[in-house]
């Protein structure tokens, strides 16, 4: 009878390249690092027997004896993942090349979790932490003096000595007026989410600005709401109500556009050859199940994963960056919502 053990073929570790050699463990580990001082022949003798074996250094452990693990924290209040997950994917990306793994924890917007999550991440030693979130409002640091750095993605903190990388709403709400201006258009509405978030007032002022560069007003007033499907039926209604001629609609998120999608299918308005449409995120469920596709602004998260992971692989490599917040540039993607208006 065969046993389970037997045909595998066992992992050559550093007790059989020492045994191999005639030396200690430790001697042995000292010639594999490059570290210690011993005679040059018995140096020899260790690696002529590790390359003999096939001996291959565990990382883990050899991170472990140079004072390195190899991870990140990630602490997100995204439970839903919405805005976390590209970050993470990003920065992830520029993690891999160093070998990094992240740890991803969720605080469910609690901060005694939050708390919890931080010291558990440096009782494992991570070699940097990210903060993110789904929101870019400012927020209190995760902590001062912190034996790792640290660095905010898509959200900000309030510590201007730490380092925040956020979206460009602003930016994104004006290239969304340029485009929709580009298309033909000049009556353009707004419907978007509530006033009392920054992303929200900073999209519709760099519309209205785009416009006022143009000679341009908005359609009747910049309506406030939620970020929801709903609120975009219900302000679509709104704005046909005030504004009948309204041949444009730049929203506030891809949820809120998909709603006005659907009031002014029912209102009997065509899109894009009645009234063009634009929403902000490129969440793709949502984008690509709006009929049609829709056009909208990329906030680039993965860039922002990417942009925090390198703030963290600088620092840990001896060249920390200086506090303040980052602005990473918004980008349109082109869907069939936004086809150019036919002539008159």
């Amino acid at each position: 009878m065969t046993s389970p053990s037997e045909g595998t073929v066992r992992a050559v570790t550093i007790r059989d390249v020492a045994a191999a050699a005639q030396v200690s463990i430790g001697t042995a580990s000292k010639a594999l690092n490059g570290r210690g001082r011993m005679r040059a022949e018995t140096r020899d003798r260790v690696l002529a027997a590790a390359e003999r074996l096939g001996f291959r250094p565990n990382p883990l452990a050899q991170g472990l004896l140079a004072g390195r693990t190899y991870t990140v924290g990630l602490v997100t209040g995204d439970s839903f993942g919405r805005f976390s997950i590209p970050v993470m994917l990003g920065a992830e990306d520029a993690l891999g090349a160093g070998q990094i793994s992240v740890f991803m924890c969720d605080t469910r917007d609690d901060p005694i979790r939050e708390r919890h999550y931080v010291e558990r991440l440096l009782a494992r030693r991570v070699e940097g932490v990210i903060v993110t979130g789904r929101r870019t409002e400012p927020r209190p640091g995760i902590g001062r003096d912190l034996p790792v750095p640290v660095v905010y993605a898509m959200t900000q903190s309030t510590d201007e000595s730490d380092v925040s990388i956020i979206p460009d709403d602003e930016g994104g709400g004006a290239l969304a007026a340029r485009h929709l201006l580009a298309t033909g258009r000049t009556r353009i509405g707004h419907v978007t989410g509530p006033q009392r978030f920054q992303a929200a007032r900073r999209r519709a002022h760099g519309l209205t600005t785009a416009l006022s560069e143009a000679g341009l007003a908005p359609a009747g007033e910049v309506l406030f709401g939620q970020w929801s499907e709903e609120w975009g039926r219900q302000g679509a209604d709104v704005l046909l109500h005030a504004e009948p001629d309204v041949d444009a609609v730049f929203c506030g998120s891809d949820q809120i556009a998909r709603g006005v999608a659907e009031t002014l299918r029912e209102r009997g308005r065509r899109v894009p050859e009645d009234v063009a449409l634009v929403g902000f995120d490129n969440w793709e469920p949502m984008a690509l199940g709006c009929r049609p596709p829709l056009t909208t602004v990329d906030m680039n998260l993965g860039e922002i994963g990417r942009l925090a992971a390198r703030h963290i692989l600088d620092a840990i490599a001896g060249t920390p960056s200086d506090g303040g917040v980052t602005i990473v540039p918004a980008s349109l993607v082109l869907r069939e919502s936004t086809r150019r208006a036919a002539p008159a």
